[in-house]
This record gives structure tokens, sequence and C-alpha cells, in this order.
């Protein structure tokens, strides 16, 4: 899972019909100190994300694992929409 903001919508008329009625969101990853990274996702919003929300973003075969997803043609989805993080404040990524 990676961490990211909402930065917008993608709209596509024309998809693949296993995706029909489903929202996909522009999506720009976030640093553990919640800044924006180069790098960004489009993802399918299963939980009704909106811009601007911090969220989590699951990748891979498990993005086809949620009700909304699954056995759909689907390589991330926004399974979860993050109220707040607890970080220890001596937390260094350097140390990693």
């Amino acid at each position: 899972m990676v961490l990211g903001k909402v930065v917008g919508s993608v709209w596509a008329t024309r998809k693949d019909s296993k995706l029909l009625n489903m929202k996909f969101l522009l999506v720009r990853h976030l640093n553990i100190d919640m800044k924006l990274k180069d790098s960004f996702v489009v993802a399918v919003d299963s939980v009704g994300a909106g811009a601007g929300e911090v969220v989590l973003v699951a990748s891979g075969s498990s993005a086809r694992l949620t009700e909304l997803t699954y056995q759909k043609p689907v390589d991330a989805v926004i399974m979860a929409i993050v109220d707040k993080l607890d970080i220890e404040p001596e937390w260094n990524e350097d140390e990693c």
C-alpha cells in the first residue's frame, strides 16, 4: 500500500465493460512527512474519496480483491481514506 493525496479525476467515456460505473481518481504519492512526490497513479475509488483527501492505495493483484474490483482489470484501488497518522517523533527515514 502507498499513501497518497487525491489531486484530480480521470474521465473515460469508452472503457472495458467491466469498468462501467467505476470512478477513477488521480492520486499523487506522499512521503512520510505528507509532502507530495513526483509520482502518481490512477486508481479506482472503492470508498468514496474526494479531491484533497489523503488515501491508501493498494496495487497489483491486491487491487482486484475489493468488493467493487473483484476479478476486474484494475491495477490500483483506493481502499481507505486516512483520518490520522501517528508517527514516532524520533523516526528517521535515513535509519531504515
